[in-house]
């Protein structure tokens, strides 16, 4: 089996129409393209969903994704503000606000 290779949509869309389609055996599909059945079945219930439904879910991811880079932003930052508020003898300067 191919690991770790990444299938494009209409790779995945192929593989599923065989089966949906054409009603060739998953087993057979997947050793015809050199997919695992695993794979086969997650694309075919992927493909299932209305095209609506599977623009929404990517959209979330992204948002997800995004979302996920600017937290891990705006942590470091606190965390670099918060090291800065500390003085050398371990108390906060008086200039700074006292974060979180």
């Amino acid at each position: 089996m191919n690991k770790g290779i990444r299938f494009n949509d209409e790779f995945k869309q192929d593989a599923v129409a065989q089966v949906v389609e054409r009603g060739y055996a998953v087993s057979e599909v997947a050793e015809r393209f050199g997919i695992s059945t695993k794979s086969l079945y997650a694309w075919r219930s992927q493909f299932a969903k209305s095209p609506r439904i599977r623009t929404e879910t990517s959209e979330q991811a992204a948002e997800i994704k995004r979302l996920k880079r600017e937290l891990a932003r705006v942590t470091e930052e606190r965390n670099i503000l918060k090291k800065a508020a500390v003085g050398s003898s371990g108390q906060r300067n008086r200039v700074y606000l006292s974060l979180p």
